[in-house]
């Protein structure tokens, strides 16, 4: 029951945000896009299974590198938006399908490569969809995830925490990298690189994007003005409440 209401709150968090994620600066570009990029380009015959493909740009970067891709997510409705855009952008290779993250609609080792960018941190159980990614997987198959970071300090990690849970109530945490490190190996998978990297957030945007209430976004601002010396400054943050926060990049394979 509770996994069950956990996705209906993303799909319900998501769906409605669809257009405001397509637009998304923060999720239209970066580092990691070109990065994706550059290892999707060695292999041209590829079918790419984009895991919480959200509004599909790491989709659309994997289109116009492989042979055939399938955008995965939770929300119909972001799922309406990325097929719109594909069809705008004449990607006719690209399909979409509705499901959950740890439950996966596809037979074993039927895909290349597995990709997702900037969901896990809102799947209710990471390793469980980490080992139907392996079963999905073909043998040699590759794996690269992409997603916002937890520091390896205590202090550090429940700040971040706190102020995403409070911006959006279908998060449920950012991972630092041992617990990645952990859960891909624990999965099967090995890690073959690890990439980590800075994303900034613009603090107006930031919470747009999710229709913060009034109430939350005065919260964050509290508890942003009130953060430790050591909080302000990793996180880098300013006085509008924009911030810095760590990503990373993770690349492996199925044995």
């Amino acid at each position: 029951m509770a996994t069950q209401s956990h996705h209906q709150n993303v799909d319900k968090q998501f769906g409605e945000r669809a257009e405001a994620y397509l637009s998304s600066a923060v999720h239209a570009s970066g580092r990691d896009l070109q990065r994706l990029s550059e290892r999707l380009s060695t292999t041209p015959e590829a079918r790419v299974l984009d895991l919480g493909c959200g509004g599909g740009h790491a989709s659309f970067i994997a289109a116009q590198q492989v042979r055939e891709v399938v955008a995965y997510d939770l929300s119909g409705q972001m799922l309406e938006v990325v097929e719109k855009s594909a069809q705008d952008r004449g990607y006719g290779h690209l399909t979409t399908q509705q499901g959950y993250a740890e439950v996966l609609p596809f037979a074993d080792a039927s895909f290349d490569i597995v990709i997702s960018r900037y969901s896990a941190h809102h799947w209710h159980d990471v390793g469980q969809a980490l080992r139907e990614v392996k079963r999905v997987l073909k043998p040699a198959g590759k794996v690269i995830f992409m997603d916002v970071n937890a520091p390896g300090n205590a202090v550090l990690d429940i700040w971040l925490q706190t102020v995403e849970a409070l911006r959006d109530t279908s998060h449920v945490r950012d991972y630092n990298p041992g617990e990645w490190l952990t859960m891909f190996t624990e999965a099967g998978l090995a890690i073959t690189g690890v990439i980590q990297d800075r994303l900034h957030l613009e603090f107006a945007s930031w919470i747009a994007r999710m229709r913060t209430p009034e109430a939350l976004v005065t919260a964050i601002r509290a508890y942003q003005q009130s953060a430790a010396d050591e909080v302000q400054r990793y996180y880098q943050l300013q006085p509008d409440g924009s911030f810095s926060t760590d990503i990373i990049f993770i690349e492996a394979v199925k044995p």
